[in-house]
């Protein structure tokens, strides 16, 4: 084989890259670590801002297994309000971070889809509110919400026929 059957293609101008965190530029304007101070960003923060991005797609209905849910609902019955960082676990270094996220989906929508546009979102948000670069955002869907599953305050069960019976 002869070296001109390798082709190198120079990169395309009009190709889009993927906006980097602030932190690429070490001691630049904007950077976590600079000559006269670190700035550290608790998990927590990241949390909540991934749940907010998160909780904004369409198609999520709600985050967190299902016993976070329950224990979120009590405590919405009680006056609290839902936590943000519900369904959202994460893990921050100095200049990178990474979270898991469990979702509820509702009923129709394209999971992939939701999946993509959940990922899309927390990755921008973070990136941008926290400058720290998100290595990874892994999503987890442990439910899918029907639209007639409202809750009655007897256990999410609905009014329908008798138990044991399938018709009327």
């Amino acid at each position: 084989m002869t070296e001109a059957n390798t082709v190198n293609t120079p990169p395309r101008s009009d190709e889009t890259s993927v906006p980097r965190a602030r932190t690429s530029t070490p001691g630049g304007p904007g950077s976590l670590v600079t000559s006269k101070g670190t700035t550290s960003i608790d998990g927590g923060v990241v949390a909540k801002i991934a749940g907010i991005a998160a909780r904004e797609v369409s198609g999520v209905y709600d985050m967190g297994v299902g016993t976070a849910r329950a224990l979120g609902a009590v405590r919405g019955m009680v006056g609290g309000e839902k936590s943000a960082t519900q369904g959202v676990s994460v893990e921050v270094g100095e200049r990178q971070t990474a979270a898991d996220i469990d979702l509820v989906v509702e009923y129709g929508v394209a999971i992939p889809d939701v999946a993509a546009a959940v990922r899309r979102n927390v990755i921008t948000a973070v990136e941008r509110m926290t400058g720290l670069e998100v290595t990874e955002v892994n999503i987890r869907v442990d439910d899918v919400h029907m639209p007639d599953q409202e809750r009655t305050g007897d256990g999410g069960r609905t009014e329908g026929p008798e138990e044991g019976s399938r018709v009327q």
